[in-house]
């Protein structure tokens, strides 16, 4: 009885170490982000992709309202996944700092500047009294210094650059087809079309147009841009991945 009482109290202090190391809160947020749909990242040499899938609750939800993809300056945008509410406090501060940095300095923020920056608020709620780990992660996708960069985020405040990366539901299956089918050499398009197929692991009926949320930021011009309805149905038509409409 007593050590169960012990496993209690490490579960409900995030500032306190269990006996084997963990931070139990740390690792309920985790499994808070595989609670979350999925999105994905890409990096090729003309810049990177990311791809989120948008569920609806309800059909009666419109599913613009569900924001997956967010522009955080003309170079940079993030994917996230898990507590949508701890996404758009972690965006906002992403937003902030982007423009603290331009004001101050007079220049873009780098990719991996703001991505520990973030990580450093995230990890500030890993050893703070009262407070909570943020139930997100997020993927931080642009262009600095002429180079695509992509980063992951991590509960515990950790940051990790990626080529390819996975966050939310089904990650372990569709990190698997990502490791399987990654190529160093692939276009833009093909980094558009490798995401899609990759969030496609196990859905059979493919994604409706308005399913999917996909933004790039090319290399050479280094602007972020969200992809209209129309150029998402024409590449999931290609992929053979449109779903059915409903003809009543």
């Amino acid at each position: 009885m007593q050590g169960q009482n012990q496993q209690q109290a490490y579960d409900r202090g995030i500032t306190i170490f269990s006996p084997d190391g963990r931070l139990y809160q740390v690792e309920y947020a985790r499994e808070a982000v595989k609670r979350g749909s999925a999105s994905v990242g890409i990096r090729t040499p003309e810049g990177v992709v990311l791809v989120a899938e948008r569920r609806s609750r309800s059909p009666l939800m419109e599913r613009d309202s569900v924001e997956k993809l967010h522009k955080i300056d003309d170079h940079v945008g993030i994917a996230s996944a898990g507590h949508v509410a701890d996404a758009r406090q972690l965006i906002d501060v992403a937003r902030r700092q982007a423009q603290v940095n331009q004001l101050r300095y007079g220049e873009t923020i780098g990719v991996e500047t703001l991505t520990k920056a973030v990580t450093d608020h995230i990890q500030q709620y890993t050893q703070t009294g009262g407070a909570r780990p943020f139930g997100v992660a997020l993927l931080v996708g642009g262009v600095e210094d002429g180079e695509p960069r992509l980063f992951e985020t991590d509960p515990s405040g950790t940051p990790y650059e990626w080529k390819a990366i996975a966050i939310g539901g089904n990650r372990e299956e569709i990190q698997g087809y990502l490791e399987k089918e990654y190529d160093a050499e692939l276009t833009l398009q093909g980094g558009i079309d490798l995401a899609i197929e990759a969030l496609a692991v196990g859905e059979e009926d493919g994604f409706p147009p308005e399913g999917l949320a996909i933004s790039t930021i090319e290399t050479e011009s280094g602007e972020y841009r969200t992809l209209e309805l129309d150029e998402i149905e024409n590449r999931l038509a290609e992929l053979d991945l449109l779903m059915e409409g409903d003809d009543e």
